[in-house]
């Protein structure tokens, strides 16, 4: 009779294939304008203390530059889907966050609300003390019936795992589960629990996920080479605060490089 691998065994082995990962180091940055860049940022506000006088700037601060998204705390996804649905932006939101600690059925519920009310794209913290006790049943299940009830209203599911928490192994068994467990990316950090996006920790994940599956890079991104960095490390998807910034300087340089001034 064949046997059929476990998920510990599975785990397993995608530990054994990338604990010698060495991520490449790009020669050159890719090669892309404001608007390019503009449209891989999710906008993001996630203070505890925003009023809608905050997050109605944010929402005309991701009209004007052109994001792909705002991320906002499910209270203000009803105001942003109402403020901006005249917009090409999307509403992101997060469940879970930013402990990834309450329970599977609590998480699906969050993101059940929040995407029948037609938010397109949830971001939910994965159970970090379960990972690290090695507990991968749980922490694929925790994701899976989010990614379930994200799916069932159209809605994608990003997955933080938290990198500044993780070992090697951790981060490596992380975005494997992820992966498996059906999510559409796998995300460095909530921003709250230290540590940032590394391009060693995005090269990591792109190669773990593949080519299919989304990876985003959160945490720390403030300039156009923070951003460009992560994009040429394998970033699908950039969360910041700082997209304004990022998408200005960009436009600042093509402007100085069109009067021939360089970059």
């Amino acid at each position: 009779m064949k046997h059929h691998a476990t998920l510990d065994e599975l785990v397993a082995q995608a530990i054994a294939t990338y604990s010698d990962f060495s991520a490449p180091t790009p020669t050159t940055l890719p090669t892309l304008d404001a608007a390019s860049v503009a449209k891989l940022i999710d906008h993001t506000l996630l203070k505890p203390d925003a009023t809608s006088a905050h997050i109605r700037k944010l929402c005309d601060e991701a009209k004007e530059f052109g994001f792909w998204s705002v991320c906002v705390h499910p209270s203000w996804a009803p105001y942003c889907l109402d403020y901006l649905q005249d917009s090409d932006v999307k509403i992101c939101t997060v469940v879970g966050f930013p402990l990834g600690a309450t329970l599977p059925a609590v998480k699906a519920f969050e993101a059940e609300q929040v995407t029948q009310m037609g938010v397109q794209e949830v971001d939910m913290v994965l159970n970090v003390g379960r990972l690290k006790d090695q507990d991968y049943r749980i922490v694929h299940e925790d994701i899976a019936v989010v990614a379930d009830a994200a799916h069932e209203n159209g809605a994608l599911l990003k997955v933080i795992i938290e990198t500044g928490l993780l070992t090697l192994q951790e981060k490596i068994a992380a975005s494997f589960l992820c992966k498996q467990a059906g999510a559409d990316f796998v995300k460095t950090s909530t921003g709250f629990n230290g540590g940032g996006a590394t391009a060693a920790d995005i090269a990591l994940m792109r190669a773990i996920v593949g080519s299919d599956t989304g990876v985003k890079a959160s945490g720390g991104v403030r300039t156009a080479q923070d951003a460009l960095t992560m994009i040429a490390a394998g970033a699908s998807r950039i969360g910041t605060s700082g997209g304004m910034g990022i998408v200005r300087e960009l436009a600042g340089a093509a402007t100085a490089a069109a009067k021939g001034d360089g970059y």
